[in-house]
């Protein structure tokens, strides 16, 4: 038997919805570095780097598509170091962000900017054949062998 005045309905549910703070399941320090996201956040700073290196070893022969190759290159390689330098130094437990949904976004707008740089560099890398024409009698191809070459490790 219910004492006097309960009912046997559960209470109404709080309208107020509970959302738990964001959990990071990422770890800090160098185990981050044994984690597929750290792989690829060195990877990303190895090919960047390498990248990097490639764009600005040729001759630039379409400066506005190569500029935003070489803008893409460092500025993801310098966004992966600082992302990498958050969990290296324990900041990812100090700041209440989810961090996997950080994690997923950073590899996605990195990927997606990559592509871009990827897309205009194998753009600048086609006209290879191209004749440059200083005037009427003398001709240069935009890109040399050595530079072609280059530039097809740059677009890989």
């Amino acid at each position: 038997m219910l004492p006097r005045g309960a009912s046997s309905m559960p209470p109404p549910p709080n309208p107020a919805a509970y959302f738990p703070p964001p959990r990071v399941t990422l770890p800090s320090g160098l185990e981050i570095l044994r984690t597929y996201s750290g792989a690829v956040i060195f990877l990303e700073i190895l090919f960047g780097t390498i990248v990097w290196i490639l764009v600005a070893s040729t001759h630039v022969p379409l400066p506005l598509l190569q500029g935003w190759v070489m803008f893409v290159a460092v500025t993801a390689w310098f966004l992966s170091i600082v992302f990498l330098c958050v969990f290296l130094f324990g900041y990812a437990n100090r700041i209440a962000v989810n961090w996997n949904q950080a994690d997923f976004l950073f590899h996605g707008a990195t990927f997606v900017f990559y592509f871009g740089a990827f897309l205009l560099q194998a753009g600048t890398t086609s006209l290879h054949h191209f004749p440059r024409k200083f005037n009427s009698t003398t001709q240069e191809k935009i890109l040399a062998d050595h530079e072609y070459n280059i530039s097809i490790a740059a677009s890989v």
